[in-house]
């Protein structure tokens, strides 16, 4: 098909001059794997907005085929990998000529489960073994009475979580096992993904298309549309292309201590400027920080191993010093069991041989310590090839964002905790925290991606009402939800739940919340601050106290928003939040859960929480 052709398909469907040129700019620059990877991204992109529904195939080029013969790509993910790797092998099916649907669990019928010939499930792991918010109905069904049984499906299952905790990828192999026992084969076996995934999903993906591609794949007549070089990208096309693998070189602008001198937390603000990227993002997306670990700790490591900065070696094809490969390519501040299991090999101490054997030991035995903790233990003589080698890959570290481009334009906000503590007589930071707040100076250069969360949102409507539950850092994101409402001169009202330890002393973003209310842009503040008397008060005590009004507000229509730690504050907060609904909504525990559970599919319960 020609270029002229495709102009002429009719309105609904074709580009205009300014959009074909901006397409035929961009396309020039893209490397194959990069064109699939769009192709399946403007594919699920064209059903979300067109709002197809869920149980058609998408459409193939070519001779269709039976539609009880294509693959099902269900994902459930909570900060967006899950999602980027189901996208990405829906173009590499498409690419292959297979059928294929992609679904988002969370907008999965289950009914339709039983009429599946073929499904592939992607899902995250996190917090202590728990679904991610989009996972949790389907989960919950293949584990209930009412789930069918599945002869007649075909399944893969790849997981994605982080080897440093107890339940790695638990989400997964709940799915895997489920599936199994319901009479569904599979088609090849579970991949466990640890945070450095590439690798691992790339050769289950490929197991996965070997196995399916003869029996699902459609005939291919399919035509190549002409798209001639047409200069280098424009500055906005540019700018869609930053991403957490072409991440984009920001400047630090501030970094101020916002908790007060004898606060027992170290918080700052960060502001980071985006000048000239033309990055665009919305409130509730995260800002992820690729960092730098502290050449100080790297230099003693080196030391400890006896082994010379300058050496080289050689990463993903890539040669550097193993100073700065440690520095800037290597996870050095979380300490994980597969590392752990190398450097036991290495070391050949007795003690660190018999803790490898004891998972649960192991478990609690790095947790409490970071990799140079080890090698300060267990001393031993390492080459640098073998250290980078049994060294993870860094992994960016993503931060709720605090700001609204209404407000601030061409920058960036983050609230930040400093991680510190002292340690086996020693002080440690995190790793990205103590880049951010303390070694990364004013101007300096920082690589950062937005990280979009469409399952954190403020509602379409600007009358409607909205509670925002945020204690410590988990305000981030509800600063920028006011700066945005107030942008908007939204007429719903909007209600703040935050907690911290001391009111003197850790009251963030005080003199602002205060000009929200006086401004009338936030209705509502109720506050929780937990050492301020004898018995401790958070923000799920404080919710329980105002009961009667939270329900009276979702009964209103309002949204209701957590951010924070996903362990603790989000399982007390939404325990309380059955209460409110059981005591207030006079309904029973189960009743609760399924109005809980009713918000949440109509997105008006959403989790940012890590």
């Amino acid at each position: 098909m020609s270029l002229n052709t495709q102009q002429n398909l009719g309105s609904t469907t074709a580009l205009s001059d300014t959009q074909w040129a901006q397409l035929n700019q961009l396309t020039p620059t893209l490397t194959p794997a990069q064109l699939g990877w769009l192709s399946g991204y403007l594919a699920g992109l064209a059903q979300t907005q067109t709002g197809v529904s869920a149980a058609q195939p998408s459409p193939m080029v070519g001779d269709a085929v039976s539609p009880e013969k294509f693959i099902t790509i269900l994902y459930g993910s909570q900060t967006g990998n899950a999602k980027a790797l189901a996208q990405g092998y829906k173009a590499k099916l498409d690419a292959a000529g297979i059928s294929a649907k992609l679904v988002n669990m969370a907008d999965y019928k289950v009914k339709q489960l039983k009429n599946e010939s073929h499904i592939v499930v992607i899902v995250s792991t996190h917090g202590e073994g728990d679904a991610p918010d989009d996972a949790v109905e389907l989960h919950d069904f293949l584990s209930s009475k009412k789930a069918p049984k599945l002869p007649n499906l075909s399944f893969s299952v790849l997981g994605l979580g982080d080897s440093s905790y107890e339940f790695f990828c638990q989400t997964a192999k709940d799915f895997d096992k489920k599936l199994e026992e319901l009479g569904a084969k599979r088609i090849v076996d579970r991949a466990d993904c640890d945070v450095d995934y590439d690798d691992a999903a790339d050769t289950w993906s490929q197991k996965v298309l070997d196995k399916v591609q003869d029996e699902l794949k459609a005939k291919s007549n399919s035509h190549i549309v002409s798209m001639p070089h047409v200069g280098k990208p424009s500055l906005s096309v540019a700018a869609a292309q930053y991403s957490k693998k072409n991440p984009y070189t920001a400047s630090l602008l501030d970094s101020q201590k916002i908790t007060g001198r004898d606060s027992v937390k170290d918080i700052r603000h960060i502001e980071i400027s985006l000048e000239d990227s033309s990055i665009q993002y919305r409130p509730g997306d995260a800002l992820g920080v690729w960092f730098k670990n502290d050449p100080v700790m790297v230099d003693e490591l080196l030391g400890l191993l006896e082994l010379d900065g300058s050496t080289q070696v050689t990463i993903n094809d890539d040669t550097l010093s193993v100073r700065d490969a440690l520095i800037e390519k290597r996870e050095l501040t979380q300490s994980y069991p597969s590392f752990a299991t190398a450097y036991a090999g290495l070391a050949n101490n007795p003690e660190l041989n018999a803790l490898i054997e004891d998972k649960a030991g192991l478990r609690v035995f790095l947790g409490e310590r970071q990799i140079i903790d080890v090698v300060r233990q267990y001393p031993a003589k390492a080459d640098a090839q073998a250290l980078v080698d049994m060294l993870r890959g860094i992994t960016p570290r993503l931060y709720s964002i605090a700001s609204s481009q209404a407000e601030v334009e061409d920058e960036v906000h983050l609230t930040v905790a400093l991680v510190e503590y002292d340690a086996h007589g020693q002080v440690h930071q995190g790793g990205a925290s103590g880049y951010l707040a303390q070694r990364l100076e004013e101007g300096g250069e920082v690589q950062v991606f937005v990280e979009k969360n469409d399952n954190f949102r403020l509602p379409e409507s600007t009358d409607t009402p909205v509670i925002m539950v945020g204690p410590g850092t988990g305000i981030a994101p509800f600063r920028a939800f006011m700066q945005e409402r107030e942008a908007q001169e939204a007429e719903g009202k909007n209600w703040l739940f935050f907690g911290n330890p001391n009111y003197t002393q850790d009251f963030l973003y005080q003199t602002e919340w205060q000009r929200f209310v006086k401004d009338g842009v936030l209705n509502k503040v109720t506050l929780a601050f937990s050492r301020d008397q004898e018995d401790k008060i958070y923000v799920q005590h404080r919710l329980l106290e105002q009961g009667a009004e939270v329900f009276e507000w979702l009964e209103q229509g309002a949204h209701f928003y957590v951010c924070g730690d996903a362990n603790h504050m989000a399982k007390d907060v939404h325990a309380a939040l059955v209460e409110i609904v059981q005591k207030h909504g006079a309904k029973s525990a189960e009743a609760a859960e399924e109005y809980l559970t009713a918000l949440r599919r109509a997105k008006r319960y959403q989790k940012d929480v890590y």
